[in-house]
């Protein structure tokens, strides 16, 4: 469907792209993935024809047509909402326009019967494609899409110029899917979806019937929607037919079979060096040695992609906090006419991981913000615990950094003098290296300084920990370094996240919030939803027949035994997989200290084998006790070692 073949992009001395050969089928389904700042968006631009590639091609099928979302930059003025989402069926109105128009003539009396004949034929044709193309449904069929992207029945009369810029963006997107161009072009669409919209365009891209080409920094979403990942690194494009998750160990198991090519590489040409040095000078090899020369001019050296860097990092100590770390008692919280909470009670106590859900504008964060106290309840009591440490990150947490402060200097600002060492680290780990360090915040991209701020906050202690969607316009490199960290946090976290794999991965409760109340889950998120489904699920059966209430009740009952087990099965596989955990962690440090004392007993072997050795009696008593006492200790490690192993066997599973 569109072809690229042997094009070249630079910016300046940065190549992109070298000599790429690449194409998009019809109906693929195509991820692209790589580092930021690799070319994905170039690559994007080019393929919707609004950038041009310095040398080669991209070709496209004359009628193809093409729809691209950029990241962010798009605003809608001078209609409605709704009418702005209609402009994607602009065809389709221009024929209903030019059918009224047509309407209007055939009701002049004056009208000849040959002009009448003639109109009549064209009102006929007219009505027909509007029949055929589904006309007379546009206004359902844009507001199914802008349902699904959270835009509520009240919305559609708003004039969209006073839409925010997440809105703005959302707007873009419904009126490109109402489209249906033949190839779809999205650059990061989730950025400013909340879980039931990226729920939503889940499904809808998985039915949809043309190409779509998307950049997505949302693991889940890329499992779902993409059957092809296209890695953008190196100046060229690899392509791997498979889903994000298996493209990670398809990826890692290529680079290893590059390092070992590589490896062998530089055997050889080591070999072919070595030739040419011993035997350059020597008539008799002449021959040989310039046929060693021409073979490295012929080798074409094996790259290897550099290794991501894996930031590991540990919070800063902070002392623990009471059981109860914050309650509520009777909370209620209006903003006007809209009554947000409505007498909750809500208790959160030490080491939990609360996860609040619910869609856009039911109160998340205006439940963040009670629980970290910088806003009061109308009326109930708050009450925070002993010795609560808390730090909130908030929405807007990247726009308070002072814009007179480097990069650096923010994160030294109030950190720990223990954490001062780990600053290059964290940076590295959120994309900041070489010079831009020491750029100013002012100058920073809202991306950047959403980066930064997260990285700021992993260098404060603290023992609860609020996070308010802090993975927004994170990359996948960076949302690993948090979610690593975050797993290993060892106070109380709440965290308001719309991305599905963090959810899953870190909430062991899950607070849900609208409609007044903040109703609370205990358990994952994956068995807070089997909930949901099991709950919709009986009240779906209880209009089918006369006994209907008594059917739903029994289905609620049976639903409500089967989540109950299936938390407790969940509940003791994350305890047998945090006992593996400490038993794998206790055996790498068992390895490191094996290693250590054999590196310590061969080098003493190396010292006794030297004739000298035994010429100071005096240190060769001490350095053989040294050598015995050495593997003693590594006969007691292997032994320690052994006994670990064991408790692993004993704590996983029996599969039998």
């Amino acid at each position: 469907m569109i072809q690229v073949s042997g094009i070249s992009k630079a910016f300046g001395d940065r190549t992109i792209f070298e000599n790429v050969d690449w194409q998009v089928s019809k109906q693929d389904r195509v991820g692209l993935c790589g580092a930021n700042g690799s070319g994905k968006t170039t690559l994007l631009r080019m393929l919707a024809g609004l950038e041009s590639a310095d040398s080669g091609r991209i070709s496209r099928p004359t009628a193809l047509t093409i729809g691209y979302l950029p990241q962010d930059g798009l605003q809608h003025a001078g209609r409605t909402v709704l009418e702005e989402a209609r402009t994607a069926f602009q065809p389709l109105l221009d024929v209903k326009s030019e059918m009224h128009r047509l309407e209007s003539r055939l009701e002049d009396p004056h009208l000849s019967d040959e002009d009448h004949s003639s109109l009549l034929s064209r009102y006929s044709d007219l009505q027909d494609r509007f029949q055929r193309e589904d006309g007379y449904a546009i206004d359902q069929r844009a507001a199914a899409v802008l349902r699904g992207l959270g835009f509520d029945r009240e919305d559609f009369d708003r004039e969209a110029s006073v839409l925010s810029g997440g809105w703005q963006m959302r707007l873009a997107l419904a009126r490109l899917l109402l489209l249906k161009p033949q190839l779809l072009l999205l650059d990061e669409p989730t950025n400013h979806l909340d879980i039931e919209a990226r729920n939503w365009l889940e499904s809808y891209l998985a039915g949809y019937p043309h190409a779509v080409v998307l950049v997505s920094h949302d693991r889940y979403f890329l499992d779902t929607v993409v059957s092809r990942i296209a890695e953008v690194g190196l100046q060229t494009l690899t392509d791997y037919h498979c889903d994000y998750s298996r493209y990670e160990i398809e990826r890692k198991e290529r680079l290893e079979r590059l390092r070992e090519a590589r490896r062998r590489q530089d055997e050889e040409i080591a070999r072919h060096k070595q030739f040419i040095e011993r035997f350059r000078y020597q008539a008799p090899k002449a021959p040989q040695v310039q046929s060693r020369i021409k073979m490295l001019e012929k080798i074409v050296p094996i790259v290897v992609p550099p290794e991501r860097k894996k930031v590991h990092f540990t919070f800063p100590a902070a002392e623990k906090s009471g059981r109860v770390v914050v309650e509520f008692h009777g909370m209620f919280k209006a903003y006007g006419d809209i009554h947000v909470f409505r007498g909750i009670d809500l208790y959160v106590e030490r080491d939990e991981r609360i996860a609040i859900v619910g869609p856009n504008g039911a109160g998340k964060s205006t439940l963040m913000r009670l629980i970290a106290g910088v806003e009061a309840p109308d009326a109930g009591e708050r009450i925070e615990g002993y010795r609560v440490q808390m730090q909130y990150y908030a929405q807007d947490e990247a726009s308070r950094l002072d814009p007179d402060l480097t990069v650096y200097e923010t994160l030294e600002a109030g950190s720990p003098h223990e954490m001062i060492p780990a600053i290059r680290n964290i940076l590295g780990g959120f994309l900041f290296s070489g010079d831009d360090i020491y750029k100013r915040v002012a100058v920073l991209s809202g991306g950047e300084r959403t980066r930064l701020a997260v990285a700021r906050m992993l260098l404060l202690p603290s023992n609860t920990l609020l996070l308010d969607e802090a993975t927004n316009h994170l990359d996948l490199d960076s949302k690993e370094v948090l979610l690593d960290a975050l797993m290993n946090y060892g106070g109380t976290l709440i965290f308001v996240s719309h991305d599905r794999y963090f959810l899953d991965k870190l909430a062991t409760k899950i607070v849900e919030v609208g409609h007044g109340d903040a109703a609370v889950f205990p358990g994952t998120y994956e068995e807070f939803l089997h909930h949901k489904a099991l709950a919709a699920a009986a009240l779906a059966a209880e209009p089918e027949t006369p006994g209907g209430a008594e059917a739903a009740t029994a289905a609620a009952t049976a639903g409500a035994e089967a989540w109950e087990e299936r938390k407790r099965a969940a509940s003791e596989t994350r305890k047998r997989e945090r006992a593996l955990k400490t038993l794998q962690t206790q055996i790498e440090d068992v390895e490191a200290q094996i290693a250590d004392r054999e590196q310590s007993i061969r080098d003493l072997e190396t010292m006794m084998a030297l004739p000298e050795f035994y010429d100071d009696r005096s240190a060769v008593r001490a350095h053989t006790d040294r050598h015995q006492a050495l593997k003693a200790e590594v006969e007691q490690l292997m032994r320690r070692w052994e006994e670990l192993h064991a408790g692993i066997d004993e704590a996983r599973p029996n599969d039998g």
